[in-house]
């Protein structure tokens, strides 16, 4: 029973006999033998070993590790199918905020092409004397150039980006 308790605990570290034997402070062949079974380590090097390997020594003595090993991976992979589920969830939900921001950009682009349409720039009537008016009238006729030489990359990316977002079924 130590001997394989041994082994299989010192192989769930990821650690050599050579390494573990560098952490007790004895030779390869000394672990290579409690392996075996043709040897036991005494009472003070069973707790440096189970030191090491971050384990109990009634564990190292007594009970059976491989069963132990079973239930810990389903555990693990338990836990591990809760995380994607919850990656999942929130990439959707990501991904959903997007595809409906994207729509409201469309939608909100339509509506001012409307309204620029509709309105058919009243400030060129303004009295461009008052200098009030000349300001307001500028910001006015700079966001509609501006406008309307963006939109429509703006509209159009929007539409790629609805269908890059669109639910796959």
């Amino acid at each position: 029973m130590l001997k394989e308790n041994i082994k299989q605990l010192r192989k769930s570290k990821g650690l050599s006999q050579e390494e573990l034997a560098i952490k007790l402070n004895v030779v390869r062949q000394t672990i290579s033998k409690w392996e075996q079974g043709l040897s036991v380590p005494d009472s003070e090097m069973l707790i440096s070993i189970s030191r090491v390997l971050e384990t109990s020594v009634s564990t190292l003595l007594g009970e059976n590790i491989s069963e132990a090993k079973v239930d810990d991976l389903k555990v693990i992979s338990e836990k591990l199918e809760i995380i994607n589920l919850q990656l999942s969830e929130k990439k959707n939900l990501r991904r959903k905020i997007i595809h409906w921001l994207l729509i409201s950009l469309c939608a909100i682009t339509i509506i001012i092409f409307i309204l620029l349409f509709l309105l058919n720039s009243p400030y060129f009537n303004w009295d461009y004397n008052n200098p009030e008016n000349a300001v307001l009238g500028v910001a006015f006729h700079s966001f509609e150039w501006l406008f309307i030489r963006i939109a429509p990359i703006i509209f159009i990316a929007s539409i790629v980006g609805i269908a890059l977002t669109r639910k796959k079924v």
